[in-house]
């Protein structure tokens, strides 16, 4: 038997699965000096590199290994080919979709949670770390305004947040029989709003969309016409999905008039704050989500606006006991669930049993740095979004779309004479111009039925300076298609 066949098998008393604690050191600090280097060299990456992409992934793809490899070149593969080739979503000029942030606390808090790995689905057999992620359930309430009674519990996103938000209105509005339910979201909803229902079961047709205003919020008039047409068609109107910040233009809807449309109709309000929502730590955020606190359910998404890793969601709801009884389930195999509110059982108000350690990765940052570095740094992302709405208002062609009402920005070039298709061909030009300068990268949306190239300001990394070379850009582009 070979030396290299000895160690995969274990003969001689070592156990391949089971580095030693040398090991696992020279191991972490290869690795950390290729994590330093990349995160440190972020400026000076391309915003996006997709070139031969395709066809080095596809060169890349490989048979399951039999026999295991040294560290060294397979961290040279994920650093040097893998991860360059892709949106440079943890760079300073990605201002595409809605930005990620990647705060390297957060991953060594995932680093931690991985190698300590303990069950934390129920309070029993991890209690401390279970408090320490309610402690960030608790604070995440505080923030939006919510008391004692409220909870909620951390998810991969705010796909599966809105969907446990619906399942949870749906139990407490409509009960077993629902086919005949009605749900009322603006016409610039997230997709993942229809996604949960027809999850959840509900037919097309009990998913109403309702008209926004010129600046893409939700009228609440056209909701009152709906609800009244809906409930003589004999439909029961349970649900009204509002926006705190749309991923098409940023939109807040207007929070406080549907939570009063809400009280008085005896629906659920869910707000889907999962970009927007963590500006409540802003003076000016909180104005512009005055109303939040009233919803009766609030998805964020920490992997937004606190600049987490992905796959950090949230849903919270105003009174914890709805998404207990929307979730719990009994086994036989399981212990005695809590019933002390302070004991909380994730997988009594969760979709989860078994889940990764989600708490820590938000409770070691807010540690660390403290609440006040993620307010200030979001007051940097609203005043960067207003000084790039100021500047590219001052390009000669260049026509507003949706003006901040957070960080995000849509705009597109106009020429006389051009409309429609022709108008919009030239923006997507534009758009390509632009990113293919490599030192930001800009997505594009369909808003009013127009091309519209959108600028959205969320992560830690992007200040001014990066700002400074979109306008460059975006003047430099402009001026080519003259």
């Amino acid at each position: 038997m070979s030396g290299e066949e000895q160690r995969d098998s274990g003969v001689g008393g070592h156990h391949p699965l089971e580095p030693t604690a040398r090991e696992m050191k020279e191991m972490a600090a290869q690795a950390m000096e290729r994590i330093a280097r990349f995160i440190e060299t972020l400026p000076e990456q391309p915003a996006s590199d997709m070139d031969g992409a395709e066809a080095l992934a596809r060169a890349l793809s490989a048979p399951m290994p039999e026999h295991g490899a040294p560290l060294a070149p397979i961290l040279d593969l994920l650093f040097d080919r893998a991860a360059p080739k892709a949106f440079n979503t943890a760079g300073p000029g990605y201002l595409a979709y809605i930005p990620g942030g990647g705060l390297f606390e957060a991953g060594l808090a995932d680093l931690i949670a991985d190698a300590v790995n303990r069950f934390t689905g129920i309070w029993a057999p991890a209690p401390l770390l279970v408090q320490l992620e309610a402690d960030v359930l608790r604070w995440l309430c505080g923030i939006v305004g919510y008391g004692p009674a409220s909870t909620g519990f951390l998810t991969t996103g705010g796909s599966l947040a809105n969907l446990s938000a619906l399942i949870t209105a749906r139990h407490e509005k409509l009960g077993e029989s629902f086919g005949d339910g009605a749900m009322y979201v603006s016409d610039q909803a997230h997709h993942s709003v229809r996604k949960a229902a027809r999850l959840a079961g509900f037919p097309e047709k009990c998913v109403r969309a309702v008209p926004v205003d010129d600046r893409f919020r939700l009228r609440p008039d056209a909701l009152l016409a709906r609800l009244a047409e809906d409930r003589a068609a004999g439909l029961r109107p349970f649900l009204i999905v509002a926006s705190a910040g749309t991923t098409n233009t940023g939109a807040v809807d207007p929070l406080a008039d549907l939570a009063d449309i809400a009280a008085r109709e005896g629906l659920w309000l869910h707000v889907d704050g999962a970009y927007g929502g963590f500006f409540v730590l802003t003076e000016r955020g909180r104005r512009a989500l005055a109303g939040i606190e009233r919803a009766d359910s609030i998805t964020l998404d920490p992997h937004k606006g606190m600049f987490l890793p992905y796959g950090t969601g949230c849903l919270l709801a105003k009174d914890g006991g709805t998404l207990r009884r929307a979730h719990s389930m009994p086994a036989d195999y399981l212990p005695v669930m809590q019933e002390n509110a302070a004991r909380i059982d994730f997988s009594e108000i969760s979709p989860e049993l078994s889940r990764d350690y989600r708490g820590l990765r938000v409770w070691l940052p807010l540690q660390l740095r403290g609440t006040r570095a993620f307010a200030t740094a979001l007051d940097e992302k609203l005043d960067l979004a207003e000084w790039a709405h100021e500047a590219l208002r001052a390009i000669d062609g260049i026509e507003i779309v949706a003006a901040p009402q957070l960080s995000l920005v849509g705009f597109r070039l106009r020429r006389p004479g051009l409309e429609g298709e022709a108008l919009d061909d030239l923006n997507r030009d534009l758009l390509a111009r632009i990113n293919a300068r490599k030192r930001v990268y800009l997505s594009a949306t369909t808003a009013a039925g127009r091309f519209v190239l959108r600028i959205c300001v969320l992560s830690f990394r992007t200040h001014r300076e990066r700002m400074e070379m979109a306008l460059e850009d975006i003047r430099a582009a402009v001026a080519e298609l003259r």
